[in-house]
């Protein structure tokens, strides 16, 4: 099952949720973070105090599948991961940084198809801008296109990512790719995680198809950084444009989305973002 949220699109949830996130979030730090914390179990009563709306809608939410719950003899529960993650989902961005914040996981292994190489360098900045909010190491891995290290710099700029001040403060890392249509992109990121492994920061890691790639190729380099993405933390992008993989046929195109976690659409005509979810039971 895939649940799929397109920009502009207007969200069921009518309350203000930009408040109730921050309520939530600061509840979250004055009792403690981490992973544990995120698996808290939520009653429906205590998400219905925390965000302001009545208790039988938060039922409602949990059995039309809006709010991800787990029901536990007759009681519903949410894990407080979850709600945040809900909240921020509703708070409806409207820029490109503030759809790709919202939607952006650590870990995350993500595939983007642009209509376009100006759409895909958009995409580019945006995902390095909330990297770079998150405290992030941002490496871009460029080759095949017809931009020298300068104009890409030049071209984040314009962009709004301050990509030469990251760049002088070693933040941003900008590597030529030796072999973009092989099969050693888990082995170049690999070796560029071990460098920096004393930092402490998630590495956003930025991978683009700009020609033809074989089906099979795509698939080697996404399971080398599937790997890597399960064992870091690690937020991977790997973009295409349509023309590079225009002669996939719908079949080897769902091969390749299944081995990612998340999916970006970008046109001009609208942003569409996806994430995959286990198949419910009947």
């Amino acid at each position: 099952m895939v649940e799929n949220r397109k920009q502009g699109h207007t969200s069921p949830v009518h309350w203000a949720p930009t408040y109730a996130a921050k309520r939530v979030n600061e509840e979250s730090m004055e009792n403690g973070k981490g992973t544990s914390r995120e698996k808290e179990l939520l009653g429906a009563t205590d998400v219905a105090e925390l965000i302001g709306v009545k208790e039988t809608t938060v039922y409602r939410w949990c059995k039309e599948g809006k709010l991800p719950c787990l029901k536990i003899g007759k009681h519903w529960r949410i894990r407080r991961g979850v709600l945040e993650d809900f909240l921020k989902q509703s708070e409806r961005p409207r820029t490109l940084v503030g759809q790709l914040d919202s939607f952006l996981r650590v870990p995350d292994s993500v595939l983007a198809i642009a209509h376009n190489i100006e759409i895909l360098h958009r995409l580019d900045a945006a995902f390095f801008r909330v990297g770079e909010a998150r405290g992030g190491l941002l490496v871009k891995f460029y080759a095949g296109e017809e931009y020298s290290e300068g104009e890409l710099l030049s071209d984040f700029e314009q962009k709004g990512l301050e990509a030469g001040r990251l760049k002088r403060e070693g933040r941003l890392l900008m590597r030529a790719e030796e072999e973009p249509l092989g099969g050693s992109r888990g082995e170049q990121l690999g070796g560029l995680i071990e460098e920096e492994g004393g930092e402490g920061r998630t590495v956003w890691a930025s991978f683009n198809w700009v020609k033809p790639v074989q089906l099979q190729t795509a698939l080697e380099q996404q399971r080398q950084l599937s790997e890597l993405v399960n064992a870091s933390q690690l937020v991977v992008k790997t973009a295409a444009i349509e023309e590079a993989i225009d002669e996939w046929s719908a079949p080897q195109l769902r091969r390749v989305q299944s081995a990612h976690s998340a999916i970006i659409l970008a046109s001009e005509e609208g942003l569409s973002l996806s994430r995959a979810t286990p198949m419910p039971p009947s």
